[in-house]
């Protein structure tokens, strides 16, 4: 993993690290202390913030909100906004891969036109798009 120096973390290894996960909350503890420590910049979107955020706000855990800011801030996590380069290059992506959701596509083109070297997620279906290799928690 440390042949990286820039990783697109999609949303769930955030859930998993965050809410303390009992399957994955070693590994992924592991893997971001891997990346403090070797200099590699994490990188998300702003979907990322937008999904994560659903299930705090829904059961009013205010505390859940306030990690997860805390944390982007410690770790120093760049947020790449969402533009119309990103969206037009989401829309190739779902013409090649008709089953791909749309913010799956978007977190995808936002690690490629960001120069993510690659892509972190647990969806396994996100493997088919070659354009940047990825990783899920299986490959921890």
């Amino acid at each position: 993993m440390t042949d990286f120096k820039r990783i697109f973390i999609d949303t769930s290894p955030f859930i998993y690290y965050l809410e303390n996960n009992y399957v994955y909350m070693k590994p992924m503890k592991k893997f971001f202390e891997t990346c403090l420590n070797n200099n590699i910049q994490i990188v998300t979107s702003a979907i990322t913030i937008e999904e994560y955020l659903v299930y705090p706000y829904a059961i009013g855990k205010i505390e859940l909100i306030n990690n997860f800011k805390q944390f982007t801030e410690y770790m120093n996590i760049e947020i790449i906004d969402i533009n119309s380069e990103i969206a037009e290059y989401a829309a190739r992506i779902r013409s090649r891969f008709k089953y791909f959701k749309a913010m799956d596509s978007l977190q995808i083109a936002t690690a490629v036109i960001s120069k993510c070297d690659i892509l972190f997620t647990n969806d396994k279906q996100l493997k088919q798009e070659k354009e940047l290799p990825c990783m899920t928690m299986d490959d921890l």
